[in-house]
């Protein structure tokens, strides 16, 4: 995944678990997804930002997968997945930009 941006393996991973665990049935598929978009993306954010950075959008991240659960009871599974990985995809993107 060299080529895909940090901030879409972010989103991809949360997005793609839920759609994976969802549709097959199966969380630990999902699971899988998350995990494998989770460490791709946490080893570009170190590449492109350092390490704390990295530490600090995957704490975000894990932080996200956890933090829907309990808001999907409040407004739904994919609403809850999207507004998580709207926040997880704007903060990849805000630590990660080059300044020009």
């Amino acid at each position: 995944m060299a080529g895909v941006p940090s901030t879409a393996v972010a989103a991809a991973g949360l997005i793609g678990g839920y759609g994976t665990a969802r549709w097959s049935g199966r969380r630990e598929l999902g699971g899988a997804v998350l995990a494998a978009a989770g460490a791709t993306a946490a080893v570009q954010w170190h590449r492109q930002a350092g390490p704390a950075t990295a530490a600090a959008l995957t704490a975000l991240y894990l932080a996200a997968f956890g933090g829907s659960h309990p808001l999907a009871k409040k407004i739904g599974a994919w609403p809850s997945v999207l507004a998580v990985t709207g926040v997880v995809a704007a903060a990849s993107a805000l630590a990660t930009r080059r300044g020009d």
